[in-house]
């Protein structure tokens, strides 16, 4: 019963994540190593899910192992200069020998509806062409790379109108000249090019890694791409990972949302996309608003923000010296060395709960979420601090609070500490958020 009431909540949670990714665009990118991995059949169970829920879906594969199996196979010694085949006539037929399997390969996974199957009944369109156009790379270094290209242009209103008939498009690492000619190209490049040029929301990269891994081997869970500039610098190492080269090359083009999710676990696609935590690393670009312990110099921003709230009765009275000893409390939101955003948390160690106060965003700066984040932040660190719920009090804005998630308490339902302090003459409400 345990087991059927976690999948149960699991599965209500996931609701507002469904909601946000209906109608979203998302590039995927898989290498020939996922391909080739036993785990790969769940990998496209789950993305007939996403499709099933409204998610339009571009698939690029890669087929390096397939293609240097081929070469070997013709007795061919292969050539490589910055970790790209030089790819001659023989090799070239290897290459859209290894791409069209594949490409078939995944088609009729894709394809599979077996009764008793996660397939079943899913009938979906797959679509595949010449939306690629390329040019070669030349000669780098002295080395003549013939037939291995780069992305010269993305067809992107033929994609859009497969994706707007609900097809999922597959793209093989091949791109067409206009005078004819068939060009090698990396999965990387053809993702990433894809991804920016349809302003796809999230470009998500299959690596055999949880996702970006630290200096100690642990999971970056969410970064920003300079972070993983700084992880390069640490690691020289990863220069030779391709993946985390698409990384980078993701964040100088401008693709705003990217994620490292790894094929060797089952259902770490759908962990990364439907829970809080996800399963991979998330890289987003860096704000220019950028969130803040603060610390007593910021005392002045915070009072501009509170003190007409609190002539409207909106917030509780704090004077400048209780702010100060209160500081350490406070997460603010800074845009060019001005603070226009606020919120404090108060934890109570022994009922493993903390209060949420002061949420406060300066007026000319209100909507695009900021105060949802400052929200999301101080929740996240309550998780950290052991805590097992955060409660509000507030006069004038609980809608807002029920919309986070906050359900209506009673005052005798808040710590005790907390108890004695309220202030009845106010009679604010009380809500509580559990945190799981």
């Amino acid at each position: 019963m345990s087991a059927q009431t976690d999948y149960v909540k699991w599965f209500r949670n996931s609701a507002p994540y469904i909601n946000a990714h209906r109608g979203k665009t998302f590039v995927l990118m898989f290498g020939g190593e996922a391909v080739a991995h036993p785990n790969f059949a769940n990998i496209v169970h789950d993305i007939a899910l996403l499709n099933s829920l409204g998610v339009r879906l571009i698939l690029v594969h890669g087929a390096r192992p397939q293609i240097e199996q081929r070469v070997m196979d013709a007795g061919i010694e292969s050539r490589y200069h910055n970790d790209l085949r030089v790819t001659d006539d023989i090799e070239l037929r290897c290459v859209t020998d290894a791409a069209g399997s594949l490409r078939a390969h995944i088609e009729a996974l894709l394809s599979m509806g077996v009764a008793n199957s996660p397939m079943h009944g899913a009938a979906i369109r797959v679509c595949s062409g010449n939306y690629v156009t390329a040019r070669p790379i030349g000669v780098v270094d002295g080395v003549d790379f013939r037939h291995t290209g780069m992305v010269r242009k993305i067809d992107a209103s033929a994609l859009q109108q497969q994706l707007n008939n609900q097809h999922i498009v597959i793209l093989s690492p091949i791109g067409y000249s206009p005078t004819g000619e068939v060009f090698n190209l990396t999965a990387e490049d053809v993702a990433v090019h894809t991804a920016a040029t349809l302003k796809a929301d999230k470009l998500i990269l299959f690596t055999c890694d949880e996702g970006l891994l630290n200096s100690d081997g642990q999971l970056i869970r969410q970064c920003e791409y300079r972070d993983v500039d700084s992880e390069l610098i640490k690691q020289p190492l990863l220069k030779q990972d391709s993946i985390v080269q698409a990384v980078v090359e993701a964040g100088d083009i401008g693709i705003n949302r990217c994620h490292m999710v790894s094929f060797q676990q089952d259902g770490a696609l759908l962990q990364e996309l439907f829970t809080r935590d996800g399963a991979g690393t998330l890289i987003t670009q860096e704000h220019y608003e950028q969130f803040m312990t603060a610390d007593i110099d910021d005392v002045g921003g915070l009072l501009a923000i509170i003190e007409p709230l609190e002539a409207k009765g909106v917030l509780l009275k704090r004077s400048r010296e209780l702010l100060e000893n209160e500081i350490n409390h406070f997460k603010i939101l800074v845009r060019d060395g001005m603070v226009v955003a606020c919120a404090a948390l108060y934890p109570y160690p022994e009922q493993r709960s903390g209060e949420i106060a002061c949420v406060a965003t300066h007026p000319d700066y209100r909507g695009a979420d900021r105060a949802e984040r400052l929200l999301e932040l101080l929740e996240k660190e309550a998780r950290q601090q052991g805590l097992d719920s955060v409660f509000v009090l507030t006069t004038q804005t609980a809608h807002w609070f029920q919309e986070q998630g906050y359900v209506e308490c009673k005052i005798d339902d808040l710590p005790p500490a907390k108890k004695q302090l309220y202030n009845f003459q106010r009679n604010s409400k009380a809500f509580l958020k559990a945190l799981n």
